[in-house]
């Protein structure tokens, strides 16, 4: 399971919503299985069906979690229009082994759908994802 606090998840339809509609991505970090920081990124294809971090950021993040003794849990991006499910691309560019895929779905744009998948040389498991309120849930 996958906990992500409410206003990170609230943090992330901001970021998909005002970068829509190309594909919003970013990093969850934290541990024990629960998200702690959201890291937005930099879709450098501004593409409406895949992404690609701008590396500079991405290093910076890694950094950052890193010093913070925290854990890369997630790699998270939007589909503006399509459901939150992994497409052909986002299964054939999983190559981050252990990290949950999160996606994140504006299909209907007053209820976004999140969803997270582990995804490991083409085989996909979803992975429950718990929104949270506060620190203790």
């Amino acid at each position: 399971m996958l906990k992500i606090p409410e206003n990170i998840f609230e943090d992330m339809a901001v970021q998909a919503a005002e970068e829509a509609p190309i594909e919003a991505c970013g990093i969850l970090a934290g541990s024990g299985g629960t998200v702690e920081k959201f890291y937005r990124m930099t879709n450098v294809d501004a593409s409406s069906d895949h992404f690609m971090m701008q590396p500079k950021e991405q290093f910076a993040a890694v950094k950052d979690i890193r010093n913070n003794n925290m854990q890369m849990l997630a790699i998270a991006h939007s589909h503006p229009e399509t459901p939150a499910r992994p497409s052909e691309e986002d299964i054939r560019l999983a190559l981050t082994p252990g990290a949950v895929y999160v996606i994140l779905s504006l299909m209907d744009q007053s209820k976004p759908d999140i969803r997270g998948f582990l995804i490991d040389d083409g085989e996909i498991d979803e992975v429950e994802v718990k929104i949270i309120r506060g620190q203790h849930e």
